[in-house]
């Protein structure tokens, strides 16, 4: 299980990533006015980069012991969290995009996937 969360959550991160770095006005549809200047593109992109970093992480540690794991699972489970609730807050206040409601989803799923594999691992150290 562990492994297959790290993978998923890997290419949905790497999917961001590369999203928010080569198509950022597009990827932010609805949010992003299709004239965006140049300094908010640029911020778009940079955001970009730490979840590439993230999808590599994720990655490279799907093979680690459970025991190299526990930072990584907790650190996403906490971003994973953060972003769920940021949805929520979202859809239930009609702020966000309307595609925010399948995030949610998405988010929400990760968020529980990464509680269950950390569960899973909490006897590991």
């Amino acid at each position: 299980m562990t492994r297959a969360v790290l993978i998923t959550s890997s290419v949905y991160m790497a999917g961001v990533g590369l999203a928010l770095m080569f198509f950022p006005i597009e990827f932010g549809r609805g949010a992003v006015p299709p004239d965006a200047s140049p300094q908010l593109v640029a911020l778009l992109r940079l955001l970009g980069g730490p979840f590439l970093g993230i999808a590599v992480l994720n990655f490279l540690s799907r093979n680690a012991t459970p025991a190299g794991l526990r930072a990584i699972l907790i650190a996403n489970l906490v971003g994973f969290a953060a972003v769920t609730a940021n949805d929520v807050w979202g859809v239930a206040t009609g702020s966000s995009r309307e595609i925010a409601k399948l995030f949610l989803l998405v988010h929400l799923l990760f968020t529980g996937a990464f509680i269950a594999t950390v569960w899973r691992n909490r006897n590991s150290t």
